[in-house]
C-alpha cells in the first residue's frame, strides 16, 4: 500500500500559498485610488509572496496602445515596457489571451528580441498571463524565475487566479479613481458657489484649515443635520452676517 502523501500536502500548500496571496493583494489594493501605484502594489506583494518567482512585472495597454508598466525590481522593466517593441512574453499572453510559459529561456526562439535581453538581466524563465480590467484597459502579469526550469504547473495555477483577481482589484482601483476625479469636479464646482464658497471662508477663517477641509465640515454639518449642503451654507452666512451687523 503507498502511503506517500507528500504530492498531495505540496498541492496544498501551494493552494495555501495562492489564497494567502489573493487576501493580501485585496487589503492591499481596497482602498487604492491611483491605478500605478496599485500595479507597483501588485507586483511587489506578488514578488514577495509567490515563491520561485523572483521577479514580477505587470505591462499594461489603454485602448491598444501601451500605458505603462509596473516591476517589482526597476532593472527589469524594460522587459514588461511595449515601446522597446511589442516582441514579448506579455504582448502573445495579451493577443493570444491565453497563458505563456516558457520555463527555460536558453534556445526559446518566441521571441528573438527580448530574450537575449532578459538573459542577460538573469531572467531564464517566465510565465505572463492576460489580465482584462476594464472596457479600456488590459494587461499581464508577468512572473520571472532567476533559474530555469522553476516555474512548474502550480506558478502557473497561481497566475491564472492571480491574473483574474488582479483584473477585478485593479478595475476597481480605476473605478475609485474616477469617482474621486468627479468628487474633486463637484467640489472644485461647489467652491465656486457663491454661497457655499462664502460659507467655506468662514470656516477657513474660523478653524485655519484649508478649503477641502472646511467643505467636509460643511457636509458633515448638513448631513448629521439632514438637511441640503446649500441650506446649511445660508445659515452660516446669515448668523455671520447678523454677528457682524450687531
Amino acid at each position: 500500500m503507498n502511503l506517500d502523501t507528500r504530492e498531495p500536502v505540496v498541492q496544498s500548500l501551494g493552494v495555501l500559498e495562492t489564497a494567502a496571496l489573493l487576501r493580501e493583494l485585496t487589503a492591499a489594493l481596497i482602498t487604492q485610488t491611483d491605478f500605478d501605484e496599485a500595479l507597483l502594489t501588485l507586483v511587489r506583494v506578488t514578488r514577495d509572496a509567490v515563491a520561485g518567482a523572483r521577479w514580477c512585472g505587470f505591462t499594461a495597454l489603454r485602448a491598444g496602445e501601451p500605458a505603462g508598466v509596473a516591476a517589482s525590481d526597476e532593472r527589469l522593466a524594460g522587459l514588461d515596457d511595449l515601446r522597446h517593441g511589442p516582441d514579448s512574453p506579455a504582448m502573445s499572453a495579451i493577443r493570444r489571451r491565453e497563458m505563456i510559459l516558457a520555463a527555460d529561456l536558453a534556445g526559446e526562439p518566441r521571441w528573438p528580441a527580448w530574450t537575449p535581453r532578459a538573459r542577460d538581466l538573469g531572467v531564464h524563465g517566465v510565465i505572463s498571463a492576460p489580465v482584462d480590467i476594464d472596457d479600456q484597459v488590459i494587461g499581464a502579469i508577468n512572473l520571472y524565475a532567476g533559474s530555469p526550469d522553476v516555474l512548474t504547473p502550480q506558478h502557473q495555477l497561481t497566475a491564472m487566479l492571480l491574473a483574474e483577481h488582479a483584473g477585478l482589484l485593479l478595475a476597481a482601483v480605476r473605478d475609485r479613481g474616477r469617482q474621486t476625479a468627479l468628487a474633486g469636479e463637484r467640489d472644485a464646482s461647489l467652491l465656486q458657489d457663491g454661497v457655499v464658497g462664502q460659507a467655506v471662508g468662514v470656516i477657513m477663517t474660523q478653524r485655519g484649515c484649508p478649503p477641502v477641509e472646511a467643505l467636509e465640515v460643511l457636509r458633515a454639518a448638513a448631513s448629521s443635520l439632514d438637511i441640503p449642503l446649500r441650506e446649511v451654507a445660508e445659515r452660516l452666512v446669515r448668523t455671520v452676517s447678523r454677528q457682524r451687523d450687531t
